[in-house]
């Protein structure tokens, strides 16, 4: 777990992928014991993946380049997509008559922000794994300059998360970011000038998790730690406070969960959240002055809803909570002196920026050179800085929370996400930011390949509007992600 920051820090420095076999086949051999034994994935199943075969086999006949952009509900899918193309892809190929030069293998973009807290080795794997970092919330030139040259020179395909960071839904697609469709459409342009006649596609890839046997007793477990660590006295339907005391009232709820377990799982989960949401509306409200009243409350609440599947309650606390992350993304946003615009995602990564260019410090040559007074101000802004991004952090886990995730299908697997993003939110209050999520039971992964999107094909659109034609191919991405949701 990395130290709390208390003094200013050097710049950010890029760190160029350096691809080394020897780095790369230790970890073939020790991925799959981790996964297993750590991460509890006993299995990782593959749709499609013929799709993929062909794309691999193209690419190394000099035919084409392209990009896996795959979902990111969980920290665990690279180990995933490293067992699909490291083991399950090369497998079938063989089985199919395909000979496919080895490793198959791909470069992964990831967060420049992820050593930070994973620690120094995980960057030096990283590195050494062939992967190239990106700065998300600035103008990252040189790693975009790595990931284009990578694009379209790069040993393996390039791979990246266009989702941009992981949001604790197997079944919720987070508004993606554009930077997957521009460096798509650059290897166009790179390979035009080059006067090379490789196709560029994006492969999109579904990743989603399944626990092997529905873990109810670690689920009532988990509920039972974060309600003794909010104080909550064991659950009694006469105790719950009247906004709760709507759900108890409408049958569409006991006709959704008919099982008396989930049922009364899901009052308790209900009640945990209700909780949460108002002692932190309370404290923002009394210690950062901030107005959580929603503006749009309806009067009635049993009006509220217009799905009979989503109780009054639910509606209620999805207001609530959208309202409740505004108001801590503007505490930090004021502080850092930085617009409010966008979506949540666009906002946190906004912030997070922000706080970076107070803590490593890239105007400041040599920290060593300052004077004791200088030296003892660029560390103060550095520790506020720090902190004011606790803020940013509590909201980053709920950006695609909608209130209701659980009774549009209430199943173990949705239960199990709402509490572990609880979880989360808990410790971080706590001051446990990297807190080790509990392994609530055996899942298996399941990964879909796609239908590949050609991009050069698109070439004509992107010459007449580059603008319209990388909204256009991040849109017809979104749509390609949401449809492989099994």
């Amino acid at each position: 777990m990395p130290k709390p920051i208390t003094q200013a820090q050097p710049p950010l420095e890029f760190i160029p992928p350096a691809f080394n076999p020897a780095v790369y086949r230790f970890l073939k051999l020790v991925l799959p014991l981790w996964t297993r034994w750590r991460l509890k994935i006993v299995d990782v199943q593959v749709n499609h993946l013929d799709t993929l075969i062909h794309c691999y086999q193209r690419f190394q006949a000099g035919e084409l380049r392209f990009m896996v952009a795959f979902r990111h509900p969980s920290t665990n899918d690279p180990f995933c997509l490293f067992n699909l193309l490291d083991r399950q892809l090369p497998k079938m190929a063989r089985q199919q008559g395909i000979a496919l030069k080895l490793p198959v293998y791909a470069h992964f973009m990831y967060d420049r922000g992820i050593p930070l807290w994973a620690g120094k080795t995980v960057g030096w794997l990283l590195r050494h794994l062939g992967c190239t970092s990106i700065r998300r919330g600035k103008l990252d030139l040189m790693g975009l300059r790595s990931a284009r040259e990578i694009y379209a020179e790069g040993r393996f395909p390039i791979a990246a998360a266009p989702e941009g960071a992981t949001n604790g839904h197997n079944e919720i697609v987070s508004p993606l970011e554009p930077g997957i469709a521009q460096l798509s459409f650059w290897c166009v342009e790179d390979l035009r000038k080059a006067d090379r006649n490789e196709e560029v596609w994006i492969v999109p890839i579904g990743v989603q998790y399944r626990y092997v046997s529905p873990p109810w007793e670690a689920i009532e477990q988990l509920l039972s730690t974060l309600e003794a660590d909010c104080g909550l006295p064991p659950y009694d339907a006469a105790s719950l406070n009247p906004t709760l005391n709507i759900v108890e009232q409408g049958a569409s709820l006991s006709a959704i969960l008919s099982n008396p377990q989930e049922l009364l799982l899901y009052k308790r989960l209900l009640r945990l959240s209700e909780h949460l949401l108002t002692s932190m509306e309370q404290f923002y409200s009394k210690f950062y002055h901030q107005n959580l009243r929603p503006s749009t409350l309806p009067e009635n609440p049993t009006d509220a809803a217009s799905d009979d599947r989503i109780s009054p309650a639910n509606h209620l606390i999805g207001i609530r909570l959208q309202t409740l992350l505004n108001g801590a993304l503007s505490v930090s946003e004021d502080y850092f002196g930085v617009p409010g615009k966008g979506n949540f995602a666009d906002r946190c990564r906004r912030l997070e920026q922000a706080s970076w260019d107070w803590i490593y410090r890239e105007d400041l040559k040599e920290l060593e050179d300052l004077s004791p007074v200088d030296r003892g101000l660029a560390d103060r802004i550095a520790e506020e800085s720090a902190q004011r991004l606790w803020h940013m952090r509590l909201v980053e886990s709920f950006v695609s929370v909608t209130g209701h995730y659980i009774l549009e299908k209430p199943t173990a697997d949705r239960f199990a996400e709402t509490l572990l993003l609880l979880y989360d939110t808990v410790n971080k209050i706590k001051g446990r930011f990297y807190a080790p999520r509990p392994r609530l039971g055996q899942q298996r992964a399941e990964l879909t390949v796609g239908e590949p999107i050609a991009v050069s094909d698109r070439w004509a659109d992107y010459k007449t509007s580059r603008r319209s034609a990388v909204a256009t191919l991040t849109q017809d991405l979104q749509v390609a992600l949401e449809k492989l949701i099994l």
